[in-house]
C-alpha cells in the first residue's frame, strides 16, 4: 500500500508516502508488514527544472522495527525535468548511511502521463 500525502505550495512541493510492504514469498514471508517511509522536498527553480531532496527508509516491521544497524535509509539530491505535459525524468544520486544499505546509488524515473 502506498498513500501519498503531497501539496504544493507555490513553488515548493512537500511529500510523504508512508508505505507499508508485505513479502508473500521468500525469507522474509513471515515479517508481517514492513514500514517504509519516504519524503519529498523540492523547489521549482523553473518551469523546467527541479530541484530536491528525497529520503527513502525501510525501518523493519511496523510492530517492532529494526534495530538502526539493519534499517534502510538513504538521501537522494534529485532533480526533475519536465520535458513537456506528457513526459517528466527524475534523476538522482543516492547515499546510505547504514550498513544494510547501498552505500551509493543512482536512480532515473522516466515518466509518461497518459490522458483517460
Amino acid at each position: 500500500m502506498r498513500p501519498i500525502i503531497d501539496k504544493q505550495i507555490g513553488r515548493w512541493y512537500l511529500s510523504f508516502n508512508p508505505t507499508f510492504d508485505k513479502s508473500i514469498h521468500g525469507l522474509t514471508e513471515s515479517q508481517g508488514f514492513v514500514f517504509s517511509p519516504n519524503v519529498k522536498v523540492s523547489y521549482d527553480f523553473t518551469k523546467k527544472i527541479t530541484g530536491g531532496f528525497e529520503y527513502y527508509g525501510s525501518v523493519g516491521p511496523a510492530t517492532d522495527f529494526d534495530p538502526i544497524a539493519q534499517q534502510q535509509h538513504q538521501f537522494f539530491p534529485a532533480i526533475d525535468l519536465n520535458l513537456s505535459p506528457k513526459w517528466e525524468v527524475n534523476f538522482g544520486v543516492g547515499v546510505g548511511v547504514t550498513r544494510s544499505t547501498d552505500h551509493l546509488i543512482a536512480k532515473m524515473i522516466l515518466g509518461y502521463r497518459f490522458n483517460f
